[in-house]
């Protein structure tokens, strides 16, 4: 298969997660894979090629860049002879993705991961949504197979006349996002060297779709909490100015075993976003046992259906307080939403979802012929009338 994405190492974000994790298990099982990416990072990832292009920065994102197709697309997968053509997020680079498919004849199968419409609203940029709606739906629509990565997106992309979808599981690293003792010192690192207060913790990138101010009440009506962000982005500055004077860690980002010893060792994950399709992150903490107190929306709503943290209004501050102070002074309740989100957490890892996957390029695979089949005989019977 081909992989066109838009976003790619040292990017940190979801898509880029679902990718790499994805590139593993396809050559664990035996597949090989072609990535076309923007350039800048590894030429090669689990033994599978990338070919990288150059782009321009994207002026609400500048750590994102634009891609434009090119025709050395067609070059590339004309000798790499995919059988499937998967566009992950297609935005500017995924319309090659289309074009491409469509004069190889090759099976086209799109994943949707980002809410960029929604994202409007948060960039001063509301009168956009209904346009960027239509052209989602436009590229997406020209799919075999389109894939969410929750039930929760699959029910609005929908809702709003999306065909042909099928869901993409969540998955994590089971091995690496597991219950483990707190560390010492990473909760020293978290709390600013002030481990006796209550560390609320945030993974997340620094920018407006995080909604990451909606947390500043919080800390101004709570004693002895501290808010420890791990990540960074576009609006960090911004940020740094905003929750000045408030006890606020910005720690930078931390991955791997670092990462996993931050779930490990806040009191809490705190999530003020509603923008989100899934939020790895979510998983990653309660596969932790830590409990999450999040803004109420389809996806958190889906995720937490079965406990494992607490549910806030996001417009209404007063209930993001209430959250925390009854998980911090509520006796026996973080110990019981732990458990819970430990059982929740316990999501399948890479391999099955992976799998799943080249399921659905089967499927994709399957149409194609069918659709063949059915314009052969349809000529056939034409030139038999």
């Amino acid at each position: 298969m081909a992989i066109f994405t838009e976003t790619y190492l040292p990017s940190t974000d979801g898509v880029v997660t679902r990718l790499l994790h994805t590139l593993e298990h396809l050559r664990r099982q035996g597949h090989e894979a072609l990535v076309l990416a923007p350039d800048g990072g590894p030429p090669t990832y689990a033994g599978m090629r990338v070919e990288g292009f150059p782009g321009k920065p994207f002026f609400l994102y500048p750590d994102k860049r634009v891609i434009w197709p090119r025709l050395r697309v067609l070059d590339l997968l004309h000798g790499f002879r995919p059988d499937v053509i998967h566009t992950m997020n297609p935005a500017v680079f995924g319309m090659g993705a289309i074009v491409a498919a469509r004069l190889n004849g090759v099976p086209l199968v799109a994943s949707y991961h980002t809410h960029f419409a929604h994202y409007a609203q948060l960039y001063g940029m509301g009168w956009v949504e209904p346009g960027i709606w239509w052209y989602m739906r436009l590229l997406h629509n020209r799919a075999a197979i389109n894939l969410c990565t929750s039930t929760a997106a699959m029910r609005e992309l929908s809702a709003r006349r999306f065909r042909r979808l099928r869901l993409w599981p969540r998955a994590i690293d089971l091995e690496l996002f597991r219950w483990r003792a707190p560390d010492p010192a990473m909760r020293e690192r978290l709390s600013g060297g002030q481990p006796w207060r209550k560390v609320l913790l945030l993974v997340a990138r620094l920018a407006p779709e995080k909604e990451i101010p909606r947390l500043l009440p919080l800390l101004r009506t709570v004693p002895d909490l501290c808010l420890a962000l791990v990540g960074d982005g576009p609006r960090r500055s911004e940020l740094e100015r905003v929750f000045a004077g408030t006890s606020t860690v910005f720690v930078g980002y931390l991955h791997g075993e670092e990462l996993a010893a931050a779930y490990a060792s806040a009191d809490a994950f705190i999530f003020p976003s509603t923008t989100e399709t899934l939020g790895f992150v979510l998983l990653e903490a309660m596969a932790c046992g830590l409990p999450v107190i999040a803004a109420a929306s389809a996806p958190t709503r889906e995720l937490l259906a079965d406990g494992g943290g607490l549910l806030y209004d996001a417009d209404r501050a007063e209930t993001m307080v209430d959250a925390v102070r009854a998980l911090t002074t509520t006796p026996g309740l973080r110990q019981r939403l732990s458990e819970a989100a430990l059982r929740r957490g316990g999501v399948g890892g890479w391999d099955a979802s992976t799998r799943q996957l080249v399921r659905h390029y089967g499927e994709a695979v399957a149409i194609a012929r069918g659709a063949a089949a059915g314009a052969l005989l349809s000529d056939e019977a034409g030139v038999g009338r």
